[in-house]
Parts: structure tokens; C-alpha cells; sequence
């Protein structure tokens, strides 16, 4: 029997016409594109077609405003740093509860050594932003604010073009975390108050270990990779020709087929749903009432850690992941359950299914019979009370 992947927000598989366009530059054109000889050209103009690709999926029509990076980690991290140089005179950062550890690491590290101060906005119960308490922290002291475009657990888009505005009403560079909303969302940055946009290939099909910024013209970058005067003197180091090739072709075949593939996703994403919360009593979806990314669910069902659930899904062939981290025999819920404050999610975690274009029908039913069955195995071995009922506590039916 087949596996079934549904993990697509930890990675993609790489399309076949991906591997076929990067596969050249591992071979025949393999000369580093800042050489000045014959060999070079190839890889410089690999990197010029990229570059117009990648501009291309996120709407801005200067390619120059792509930077390529090793990926979204790095392009996370530069813009959090270009935009505390970009206002020495303001010491103060704004970022939501739920951002992504590229942006909380550092975020904490640099409040440690005293060099900021961090605004983290709180979520509500539904996921979505506080948006009061985000306008109440901005101020003139205020240098950048990060905000995720779309969360990378429970699929919860925040509404980044608002946001920014609101941002640059205070003099504040606005950066948001692109990467799991690029090839999924539509994005059209020039028509945003957005200064700064993180994106990574192997999100949307293409190789890992590439990524691009997107830094407005007009935006003073600062590099946190130096050396040479790669990238327009924006970041050091030998480019990764075939990988920035691979991003390219990645979002050339995203781009015209996003219509249609999220359509798609959404359908099967609330066939899921529904099919789950049908079978399964005491089960809920985080973020239910949001908007949400079309090819994602996290999915909390009471008296079934999801740990567990993930676990014995994977040995049915079924790749899934969780909200919540196992470390030393203890589980813990994540950063984001433990934001969205959700006492069922924060006890049993929540079992993530992140869809691609290449999801189908039978992956849907596959799931659904096995995730069923499953958590009904879990919750007969639940430890049981003289009454005859699971000793844990249980909320109201979600469903």
C-alpha cells in the first residue's frame, strides 16, 4: 500500500520538473557565476530567470528585490536585524505569540543581551491576532514589527496588509514570514505597505536549503552573511546556483497553477474535517472559525494524545505531525497551542495534516478510516474511573 504524506508544511516532495531544471547546474554548468570567463554565464543567467520567477509569484515587478538566502531561517533573521538598523534611534520590536522560532530565538536573544525591547502580541482563543493589543504596543519606538503571514501549525492567516499599514503609520518597517502562504496564497507585495517577506523553496516543491528575501527598494539592507559582494553586496558567499534554480522552477510551476491547486486542497482539507469530527466525538479544528491556509487542519481530540495518534498513523504509512514536542518522555505542547490557550489542545496536542497539489482522494480516505480507528484504540486503553469513564477531564463536544 502507498504512503500517504500529509506532513507538506514541514516540506514537499520536489517536483520531477524541478529536479530536471537544476540537474544542468550540477553538471555542465557548473561555473561560479562571479567568475569573468565563459563558464560562468550559465549559472548567471540561471540566477537572472530565477530571480524573475520567484518575483514574479510574490507580484513585485523589480527582480532586484530578491535576495537569495540559504532559506526562510536566515531570511527571518535579516530582517529582523535590518530593521532594528534601520532606526538606531528605536529599540523596540512587535511580534505576535505564534511567529515562527526564526523569529522568537532571536527576538529573546537579542532582549537578553539588551538590545531590544519585544512587544509579543497575544492571540485569541480562535487564533487569530489580538488586534488591539497590536495597536496599543506600536509606537515611535517601535523600529520593525514581524508578523507571519500564515501559521505554520494550524494554518491561521493574519491579515499582513492591514498590519502593515498600520506599522508604517508609526514609522515602523513592517516584515512579515512568507513561507508557508508563497504557492498557496496569493501574494501581490507591491500593492502592500510590506517592506520585508521571508519565502522558502521546499515549501512549494522546490530543493531545501534556498530561500529569498524580499526587501523593498529603498530599504537599507543589513547583512548578517559577509564577504564577498555577492547578492549586490547584500550577502557573502558563492551562490547555491542549482538550489536558487530549483526556487525558481518551484515557483514558475506555482504561480499560474495556484488557483486551482488551492481549490483543490481546500476541498479535500474540509472533506477531512468533516469526516473526522463525524467519527470522532470530543474532536474539534483549531482555528475553525479563521481564515485559514486551504491545505491545512490541526485537529485536538480529547483523551487521545496526539503524539500518540501520530505515532500509530505513522506506522500505517500515513505521515503526519503534531502541535505538540516530546522531550525527555514528557510531552509538551507547543509555543502556539500553549498561545492559543486552548486546555484540550494544550493537554492532548493537536494532530497537524498539511495537504500539496499532490493529495488525493484515496490519501483522504486513508486517513480518515486510520485516524478513527486509532484514537477509538486510544481512548479504550484510557485509565478508567469506577464509573466506567476515562479519568481525564474532558470538554464539551467540539464538533
Amino acid at each position: 500500500m502507498k504512503p500517504v504524506y500529509l506532513d507538506n508544511n514541514a516540506t514537499t516532495r520536489v517536483d520531477p520538473e524541478v529536479v530536471s531544471a537544476m540537474l544542468p547546474y550540477l553538471t555542465e554548468h557548473f561555473g561560479n557565476p562571479s567568475s569573468a570567463h565563459g563558464f560562468a554565464a550559465p549559472s548567471r543567467q540561471g540566477m537572472k530567470t530565477a530571480r524573475d520567477n520567484v518575483a514574479a509569484l510574490v507580484g513585485t515587478g523589480f527582480a532586484d528585490e530578491i535576495l537569495f538566502t540559504s532559506g526562510g531561517t536566515e531570511s527571518d533573521n535579516t530582517a529582523l536585524i535590518t530593521g532594528l538598523a534601520a532606526h538606531p534611534g528605536r529599540d523596540e520590536v512587535v511580534v505576535s505569540a505564534v511567529e515562527h522560532p526564526a523569529v522568537l530565538a532571536l527576538v529573546k536573544r537579542l532582549e537578553a543581551a539588551g538590545r531590544l525591547k519585544a512587544h509579543v502580541i497575544p492571540v485569541l482563543s480562535c487564533g487569530c491576532l489580538d488586534r488591539e493589543r497590536y495597536r496599543a504596543a506600536l509606537s515611535p519606538r517601535v523600529a520593525v514589527v514581524s508578523m507571519m503571514w500564515a501559521n505554520n501549525e494550524t494554518g491561521i492567516l493574519f491579515p499582513v496588509e492591514a498590519l502593515a499599514e498600520e506599522a508604517k503609520a508609526v514609522g515602523a518597517l513592517f516584515h512579515t514570514d512568507a513561507v508557508q502562504a508563497a504557492g498557496r496564497e496569493p501574494i501581490d507585495v507591491k500593492r502592500t505597505a510590506i517592506d520585508l517577506m521571508s519565502l522558502s523553496a521546499h515549501k512549494l516543491h522546490g530543493p531545501k536549503g534556498v530561500g529569498a528575501l524580499y526587501v523593498r527598494r529603498g530599504v537599507k539592507l543589513e547583512p548578517i552573511v559577509h564577504g564577498g559582494r555577492q547578492e549586490r553586496a547584500r550577502r557573502g558567499g558563492t551562490e547555491n546556483v542549482p538550489g536558487v534554480v530549483g526556487f525558481g522552477k518551484a515557483a514558475k510551476i506555482a504561480g499560474p497553477r495556484l488557483r486551482g491547486d488551492t481549490a483543490r486542497m481546500r476541498a479535500l482539507r474540509d472533506r477531512l474535517e468533516s469526516g473526522l469530527l463525524g467519527r470522532i466525538r470530543n474532536a474539534m479544528v483549531l482555528g475553525a472559525s479563521a481564515e485559514r491556509l486551504p491545505n491545512t487542519s490541526a485537529i485536538v481530540c480529547a483523551d487521545a494524545e496526539a503524539e500518540a495518534v501520530a505515532t500509530m498513523l505513522g506506522r500505517e504509512g500515513i505521515a503526519v505531525s503534531t502541535g505538540a514536542a516530546c522531550s525527555a518522555g514528557s510531552h509538551e505542547p507547543s509555543h502556539v497551542l500553549k498561545a492559543i490557550g486552548t486546555p484540550v489542545a494544550a493537554e492532548f496536542g493537536a494532530v497537524r495534516f498539511s495537504l500539496s497539489r499532490e493529495t488525493d482522494d484515496d490519501d483522504i480516505d486513508r486517513a480518515l478510516t486510520a485516524m478513527a480507528e486509532i484514537v477509538a484504540r486510544l481512548r479504550d486503553r484510557a485509565p478508567c474511573t469506577a464509573e466506567g469513564r476515562s479519568s481525564r477531564p474532558r470538554e464539551a463536544a467540539y464538533a
